[in-house]
């Protein structure tokens, strides 16, 4: 049994059961047929669906889908999750950082945070240009800057310091 938030707002109970999905204790029938990689279309209840997987994270369990050009972002918890919560280790696995260090040598060209924001996990922080080509250095995990190192124009080379974290 799967718990599925939808854009946090919705909540719905998914259970697959002997190839039988059931969605909030009643049975989902529907068909599906793979288009491409990412693409799917959907018959449910004599309703057409055209559905694209945007992204799919499985570690953290998160999907961002398209829906007919609706775009819906989908959090799933099991019964290990909910157990975890219970106990309140549910925290135990989110990545704590304290800073940032340059993957490369090269210039920055775009400083994207301050001092004193706060970044959530995949947050732009940086434009690093390295061998000619632009690297957005994005957020780990989610924090807050406390000490900014570099300033656009600067050199760095790999493994220098470049932000802080608190």
């Amino acid at each position: 049994m799967f718990k599925i938030k939808v854009n946090d707002k919705f909540e719905h109970e998914l259970q697959l059961q002997n190839d039988n999905l059931n969605l909030n204790g009643e049975a989902f029938l529907a068909d599906m047929v793979k288009h491409g990689t990412n693409s799917y279309h959907v018959l449910h209840n004599q309703q057409s669906y055209n559905v694209e997987v945007v992204s799919l994270e499985h570690a953290e369990k998160t999907a961002t889908i398209k829906v007919n050009g609706n775009i819906y972002v989908l959090k799933a918890k099991d019964q290990f999750d909910a157990l975890l919560e219970q106990l309140g280790m549910a925290n135990l696995n989110s990545n704590k950082i304290s800073d940032i260090k340059a993957p490369m040598p090269g210039l920055v060209l775009k400083v994207l945070v301050s001092e004193g924001d706060e970044v959530k996990k995949g947050d732009n922080l940086f434009v690093l240009e390295a061998m000619k080509m632009e690297n957005i250095i994005k957020a780990p995990a989610d924090a807050t800057v406390k000490t900014i190192k570099i300033q656009p124009t600067d050199k760095v080379e790999k493994g220098q310091l470049l932000i802080l974290f608190k």
